[in-house]
């Protein structure tokens, strides 16, 4: 099961990565939009991160307050991820959110113990 884990965790960092660098990419570019890799990378996080929360482990299992925190924030990015994909230009603040709440997962991944 460590192995399924280890698999797991290396394709949602992989997810973090097209996300965050999909989103900066775009965001240098100063043509805000959602990129496919930003869409590929909300739904890969959503899916590992599910994968992840299940009890694969032998009672090291993460509080189930920080899997509900990082599923909330998770569906939050995808929800705001996928209804603005076929616009021509999303609106600053809301694509600013979207690369806050990504980081804001990762944070609390790192710091939640």
């Amino acid at each position: 099961m460590e192995a399924l884990r280890l698999v797991l965790l290396y394709v949602h960092l992989i997810g973090f990565a097209l996300l965050l660098g999909g989103s900066i990419a775009q965001y240098i570019s100063g043509r805000l939009r959602i990129n496919p890799a930003m869409l590929w990378g909300s739904v890969i996080q959503l899916l590992t991160g599910l994968g992840l929360s299940a009890p694969l482990r032998d009672g090291d299992e993460p509080a189930p307050a920080k899997i509900v925190t990082k599923l909330v924030i998770a569906l939050l990015i995808f929800v705001m991820v996928f209804f603005s994909r076929k616009r021509d230009v999303v609106n600053r603040g809301h694509f600013l959110a979207i690369v806050g709440l990504t980081l804001a997962n990762a944070a609390v991944a790192v710091f939640w113990r």
